[in-house]
């Protein structure tokens, strides 16, 4: 554990006007963070936390900024930065409680390792290269960095905790590095093939467990064709998830105007309706044009 410095809680009169100083800016939000987290006086649910009850918050945080940001939600995402900035500030009062670290010690490493990563901004490298080039020192910097750390091996480093998607493109990133990559999209695409008739032939005579193998071979070949075409598939996959709920809908829409719901309706007129959403949708309207 790092040798930390002890910083003494402020005094309960001060605590309480720092609180309540709107314009006590990052030391007030760890000031309540702290009376949060206080065994005697402070919130029994957050006094029972701990950093694996906090981390799935900590994510759910992280996607509602990008939400907000997705649907270019600007007034939104101000709050939805400032609930993930409390995640940072959550682990980093139980690190100062278990003499791990502190938010002092957090924001210096992460300071110092962007430092580090750029010098061609605070070193002596010259700026004159493209971003190609800048991606490549990074990720040379971040080699080193992992081999400093005792973390020899290609796929080394991953964090477990990133969504699925991401994961696997991260990973699929590391071994192309080393040359264990597809030449272009043609082999991506033959695989796919070939893990979608594997697929079906598990549904057909293999049991749950097989199937679930083999559609996760399936979706890491997915994750793989959006890496070799330059696609995220975690945006993408969010774009169609929201093109989805914007016409399903519509569907509803049309149906409220008839006096039923979904549930009143049946498969071949939700389907006519969800053409005329996507017509819709492609068009760029926002009403039906009925003639």
């Amino acid at each position: 554990m790092p040798d930390l410095p002890r910083i003494a809680p402020l005094d309960p009169a001060s605590s309480a006007a720092l609180i309540a100083d709107p314009e006590g800016g990052l030391p007030r939000l760890l000031e309540i963070m702290r009376r949060l987290r206080d065994p005697a006086t402070g919130c029994p649910w957050d006094i029972e936390q701990d950093f694996a009850s906090i981390a799935p918050y900590t994510i759910e945080e992280a996607h509602e900024v990008a939400d907000a940001i997705q649907r270019e939600a600007w007034d939104e995402l101000e709050g939805e930065l400032g609930d993930l900035l409390l995640q940072t500030v959550y682990h980093a009062q139980m690190g100062a409680e278990a003499g791990l670290f502190d938010f002092g010690s957090v924001t210096r490493a992460i300071a110092e390792k962007m430092v580090a990563r750029h010098p061609h901004v605070f070193g002596t490298e010259s700026r004159e290269k493209s971003s190609d080039q800048q991606t490549a020192d990074w990720e040379r910097i971040k080699a080193a960095e992992r081999a400093g750390k005792a973390q020899d091996r290609v796929l080394d480093g991953v964090a477990l905790g990133l969504p699925a998607l991401t994961r696997a493109v991260k990973l699929q990133k590391r071994a192309a590095r080393v040359g264990f990559d597809w030449p272009s999209t043609d082999e991506v695409l033959d695989k796919l093939i070939e893990e979608s008739r594997e697929l079906v032939e598990a549904r057909d005579t293999l049991t749950q467990t097989e199937v679930e193998e083999e559609f996760g071979d399936l979706m890491f070949v997915m994750a793989n064709l959006a890496r070799h075409m330059k696609v995220d598939p975690e945006t993408a996959l969010r774009a169609a998830n929201s093109k989805f709920t914007r016409r399903f809908a519509r569907i509803e829409d049309w149906l409220a105007e008839t006096g039923r719901s979904p549930a009143d309706s049946d498969l071949a007129e939700m389907d006519d309706l969800w053409n005329r959403a996507k017509a819709e949708d492609k068009a760029g309207l926002k009403k039906p044009q009925d003639g």
